[in-house]
């Protein structure tokens, strides 16, 4: 049955925004209409048009919230991904305390289908969802690098770079007509020179991380968290055992996938 949009915010969005939040996450609603609308066949998500969804970010400030006290309970022993067992291990908790009688689908942006697609695409449900915009070559005119395939990425309004999507929630039995209206996300890198700058800083030079400062911005990683996500993947363990996390037996099944946070 079809629930107001007033309802909706009030009564479910806004508790888990709030509980999510304290723990230095973002939460943004859409309609899965939205992001169908701009996709294509094969990554459309079966649900009604009208289903309610959110995106979920992680800010800066997760990392000294919740990771590193995950850390602490000794939590990442074996775990292939420390940050991604944290961050899917916080959003459950935190949607089973907050939305209790909804049956909610809970996607990570490390899943994959069989085909080894994502089960969903992050950047573009960010930017439906008016959390972050999704800056693409197609937004420039005249590229100077002509037809050399260059990837997109997302800016945030207030976080420039320093953020990370982290999954899709979609509430199955939540639809929600003309009163959730979509927003654009802001236009904050607005000149084609401004964005050839960011393409290039993130196609070309993404190492560095220079992209994510694009724009001012309010908050950053901190020297802890870019030493964690600047190692290697297979060294982030040893790094673990040096600050202590990890006991030395442990570091060589201590791995990652190649992400950047």
């Amino acid at each position: 049955m079809a629930t107001s949009c007033d309802t909706v915010v009030n009564v479910i969005v806004q508790p888990l925004r709030e509980s999510l939040n304290s723990l230095g996450f973002e939460v943004y609603p859409l309609k899965i209409g939205w992001y169908n609308a701009v996709v294509s066949q094969a990554h459309q998500l079966q649900y009604s048009a009208d289903t309610l969804a959110l995106v979920v970010l992680s800010t800066p400030s997760m990392f000294e919230k919740v990771f590193l006290p995950f850390l602490r309970t000794g939590c990442c022993k074996g775990v292939r991904d420390p940050v991604d067992q944290c961050v899917a291990q916080t959003i459950k908790s935190c949607v089973s305390e907050c939305l209790p009688d909804q049956s909610v689908d809970i996607t990570f942006d490390y899943e994959m289908l069989p085909n080894r697609k994502p089960k969903f695409l992050a950047q573009t449900a960010a930017h439906v969802a008016g959390a972050a915009r999704y800056y693409q070559p197609s937004d420039i005119q005249d590229p100077p690098w002509g037809n050399k395939k260059m990837f997109g990425v997302c800016i945030h309004p207030r976080l420039g770079g320093w953020f990370a999507i982290r999954a899709l929630l979609v509430l199955k039995s939540v639809e929600v007509g003309e009163a959730l209206q979509q927003v654009a996300p802001p236009n904050c890198v607005s000149s084609r020179d401004a964005r050839i700058e960011l393409l290039e800083r993130f196609n070309l030079c993404w190492r560095d991380w220079t992209y994510r400062d694009i724009i001012p911005t309010e908050e950053r990683y901190s020297p802890q968290q870019r030493e964690y996500f600047i190692t290697p993947p297979d060294q982030r363990g040893e790094l673990l055992r040096q600050w202590g996390f990890l006991p030395e037996a442990e570091t060589e099944t201590q791995t990652s996938t190649n992400k950047q946070g």
